[in-house]
Order: C-alpha cells, then sequence, then structure tokens
C-alpha cells in the first residue's frame, strides 16, 4: 500500500487519526455513529466484518478490549487496516484478507459490522469503483447471508452491532430471531431536514431474552 497516495484524516470525536484510500470506501457519519453506539467490554474479542481501513477497530481501541479481528475481503483495504491499526496506533489486532462467507473462526463475544446498504431492486447506480460497489451494494453480501454467518461466529451471549436503514429493521429483526439472536437495543437516526428516521443503530445478542429497549433519538444536523 502506498501512503503517499492517502489522506491523514481524523475519526469523528475522537484524537485518532488513520490513513484513508481515495478509491475505497471512507469514514462517514454512519461509521462515527456505530463507532460511538457499540459497548465494548475489557474482556471482549471484537470482530469487524468488512473491516475496510479498520476504523470500527480504533473507536474499539478507546474502550479496551482483550483481542481485535478484522476481516475484509479487498486484501487492499486489509493492508490499510492492518497499518493504521497495527503499525500507526500500536494495536496488537489480527487481520484476514478473507470473504467473510468461507471465514471460520471460534466465536467470539462482540461482533461489529457496517454492511452494505442498497439491494440489488433498487434503483441506485452501482458504483463503478469496485471498492464502494462492494461496500454500499448487496450485490455480493446480502443481509440474509451476513446474519446466519454473524451468528455462527457469536458465542451465547455474545453481541453484535450493527447500522443499517431503518427501513430494513423489520428484516433485520426477523432474521436475528431466525438465528438466535434477540435485539436489546435501538436508536434511529434522523436528518434535520428530513421527517423520517434514515437508519437505525442495532445491538443484539446472540441467545438473549427478549427485550428491547428504544434510546433517544439521535439528530444529525447538516
Amino acid at each position: 500500500m502506498n501512503l503517499d497516495q492517502c489522506t491523514y484524516d481524523y475519526l469523528p470525536g475522537t484524537n485518532i487519526y488513520l490513513y484513508q484510500h481515495p478509491e475505497m470506501f471512507h469514514v462517514n457519519t454512519d461509521t462515527a455513529l456505530l463507532g460511538q453506539f457499540m459497548n465494548v467490554r475489557r474482556k471482549d474479542v471484537v470482530m469487524d466484518i468488512g473491516t475496510n481501513n479498520g476504523a470500527l477497530l480504533l473507536y474499539a481501541m478507546q474502550q479496551g478490549a482483550k483481542q481485535y479481528i478484522g476481516v475484509e475481503i479487498d486484501p487492499n483495504a486489509c493492508e490499510l487496516a492492518r497499518y493504521n491499526c497495527n503499525e500507526l496506533h500500536h494495536l496488537a489486532a489480527n487481520f484476514f484478507a478473507q470473504d467473510i462467507l468461507t471465514f471460520h473462526h471460534e466465536p467470539v463475544s462482540c461482533i461489529v459490522c457496517n454492511p452494505p446498504f442498497f439491494q440489488r431492486h433498487e434503483r441506485n447506480p452501482v458504483n463503478r469503483n469496485e471498492h464502494l460497489s462492494r461496500a454500499r451494494h448487496e450485490t455480493h453480501l446480502r443481509l440474509d447471508v451476513l446474519i446466519p454467518k454473524i451468528s455462527t461466529l457469536l458465542q451465547d451471549r455474545g453481541r453484535l452491532y450493527m447500522i443499517h436503514r431503518s427501513e430494513r429493521l423489520i428484516d433485520l429483526a426477523q432474521l436475528c430471531r431466525a438465528h438466535q439472536m434477540e435485539i436489546k437495543k435501538l436508536q434511529f437516526v434522523y436528518d434535520d431536514s428530513k421527517t423520517e428516521a434514515t437508519s437505525v443503530l442495532m445491538e443484539a445478542m446472540k441467545q438473549g431474552k427478549p427485550h428491547c429497549r428504544i434510546l433517544e433519538p439521535i439528530i444529525i444536523h447538516r
């Protein structure tokens, strides 16, 4: 990875900097919201699915955990994440340049994921940039495939932290319950220029009891 091509940017809400490649997916509002929403514990093994440049693992680093794991299908993005975490911030994280659908690992206590949002049937043009297209569109990783895989990678009482479009909440709830996970916490995100929620932050627990807390909404001021 040639860092001369990268920008040196900070993670919103932190004093942490990282490198970002101009052709890859960049840290955005969703990244920051999820990074600040997740609750990492000292004894957690944290796995970031689709780690990209390692931003969510760096958010997790602020809270402290026992172990950090990043899984990323793009080897170049995986290399950048490894540099940002291991070299730049001396975080002893393990990275795997693999497709999550064929990835195997012993179950972990905490998974964080900012998945592709757009479904194939939607009229959102697929970006010609392969990195951005894979990050934004479910052409490779559909939600109904991702959630079952996450369930196999979570230990009992393990937690999933995810952000998704609010209109997909019913899909999320049905898939989680079908695969032994219960939603424990939801927080809706609103854009101050819109009347409906744009996205939702979710905490789900494998083998958790049915009990969901709805937190105070977040309003994004543009």
